[in-house]
């Protein structure tokens, strides 16, 4: 959203868990990232973040200025903020728990001081605590893979409609389109994911995204996926 803006920033990655508090440290009054500091003004939570973008530099805007348009924009930001997300957390952090080397995949390009190869072998306990936090129960993550496939075609059906996907890219595409890549980074789901309009529209506004999880999911909790035609890896 800050590129869309023309804004210039520095960015400061943090690991996950330690992030918390970091962040408290820093002044913010919660835990969560993003976290946003700007002309001294502390913002935290994407959607709030893109409400203040708007309120500070308004062009180019990230909601539409068509009332019906907006409305439409804001559901499905709301959906991606509310739901979309932290079931995404839940099947990452499960998948992760399984392949526990693949966390040091989300290094490339960041700037943390931390080598892939001392990543892999140390993040045992952030993994853990990240699967304790986010409560990514077996059962919780087999929830969310059931759920998917209506989610997926939720999304595909704003794609087509223009609410998501369009030309010029709205707060509901960046809310949206950074869990999708997130589930493509996993292997299990990128076959079911690139090729559906979503996957593309995802790709679309973050054309590059750290993270190649290799197959770890029981294939029965995959099975409502495999129920839909599944597409070629990206």
């Amino acid at each position: 959203m800050l590129d869309f803006k023309g804004i210039d920033y520095k960015t400061i990655d943090l690991m996950p868990l330690l992030h918390k508090g970091v962040v408290r440290a820093a002044g913010f009054p919660g835990t969560t990232v993003p976290a946003l500091k700007f002309n001294g003004e502390k913002i935290q939570n994407s959607v709030d973040i893109a409400r203040a973008l708007d309120r500070i530099v308004p062009e180019p805007p990230l909601l539409p200025a068509d009332q019906e348009s907006r409305k439409k924009v804001l559901t499905a930001e709301a959906f991606g903020e509310a739901e979309l997300q932290h079931a995404v957390r839940q099947i990452l952090w499960n998948t992760v728990r399984r392949q526990p080397r693949s966390i040091a995949t989300f290094l490339e390009g960041s700037n943390l001081p931390l080598p892939q190869s001392v990543a892999a072998y140390t993040s045992g306990p952030i993994i853990w605590g990240e699967y304790k936090v986010n409560d990514s129960t077996d059962q919780n993550v087999r929830d969310d893979l059931a759920a998917l496939p209506q989610w997926l075609d939720r999304l595909d059906a704003w794609v087509e409609d223009g609410t998501l996907g369009g030309a010029t890219p709205n707060a509901a595409d960046f809310q949206i389109a950074t869990s999708i890549c997130l589930l493509m980074c996993l292997q299990d789901l990128r076959p079911y994911i690139a090729d559906r309009p979503i996957g593309k529209a995802a790709v679309q506004v973050v054309p590059s995204y750290a993270g190649d999880v290799p197959p770890a999911l029981p294939a029965e909790w995959l099975a409502p996926l495999r129920e839909q035609p599944a597409t070629a890896p990206a």
